[in-house]
């Protein structure tokens, strides 16, 4: 019996795109409102809607790789469509897993950087050959997954950096103006202006008497990077839905029945 799950598949990337894009929204805002209770519940919040869909696309894609009956003239179609749900798969499983257990995000951030790196690719590829239909959607969709993929590694090192150190410590956010190694990292123009904004409430907040203590205002290359990968992601989403919606009248014809 020949089951075709290929829309399965494109709703599987359209329930992770709409929940990633999410985590990747309420995790930037949290960040700007220096919340950082907040930011670990957006990226644990998602471990659980990412990692089901991890499972299934794994077993689906690992399923299809084996038994999907593709004619030989057609192979190359097995490769194209099967793999990356593996790969995609995969992403989704170790991202819930780190999300869950609070793990430092940059490791699954190197594994989907690669993944992405792959699924452009591919798409690129499969684009080049005509191996669909609508070769610019499915070009859309993998390049949407694979830039978002690419940008989730400065994304998650971001976190990362917040979470162990912005968080816990003022060190690299002091007001002290003259620190070389603040204005390596920030750039002098930053710290000049979190040097002029502290005021005489945020030295009575450090409760210990010595320099006062700055709030965390993100540079604007954060908030560049930050923002891209919901947007790509956003952005594959909607590729998929857009897929989805060619894919089930082909498969739904009027008139048959179960």
């Amino acid at each position: 019996m020949f089951i075709d799950n290929l829309a399965l598949t494109e709703a599987l990337l359209l329930f992770a795109a709409a929940v990633l894009t999410y985590v990747g929204l309420t995790a930037w805002w949290a960040m700007r409102k220096n919340d950082v209770e907040k930011v670990k519940a957006a990226i644990r919040g998602g471990a659980g809607p990412v990692g089901a869909v991890g499972v299934t696309a794994v077993v689906l894609g690992f399923w299809s790789e084996m038994v999907w009956p593709y004619p030989s003239v057609m192979g190359g179609y097995n490769i194209l469509f099967n793999d990356i749900t593996v790969v995609f798969g995969i992403v989704m499983v170790s991202f819930a897993a780190v999300a869950y257990l609070h793990l430092r995000l940059q490791y699954v951030g190197v594994l989907a950087f690669m993944a992405g790196a792959v699924t452009v690719l591919y798409g690129w590829t499969a684009y080049g050959f005509h191996y669909t239909k609508e070769p610019f959607d499915f070009l859309l969709l993998y390049l949407g997954f694979g830039a978002a993929g690419i940008f989730s590694l400065p994304a998650t090192a971001i976190v990362d950096h917040y979470l162990e150190n912005v968080s816990k410590s003022d060190t690299l956010w002091r007001t002290d103006s003259s620190s070389v190694s603040t204005r390596r990292f920030l750039g002098i123009r930053a710290v000049a202006k979190f040097a002029g904004s502290t005021t005489s409430n945020d030295s009575e907040a450090s409760g210990d008497g010595g320099a006062p203590k700055l709030a965390f205002r993100m540079p604007l290359y954060y908030h560049v990077i930050l923002l891209a990968f919901p947007l790509f992601m956003a952005l594959a989403g909607f590729a998929a839905w857009w897929f989805l919606g060619t894919t089930i009248p082909g498969h739904l014809t009027p008139g048959q029945t179960p």
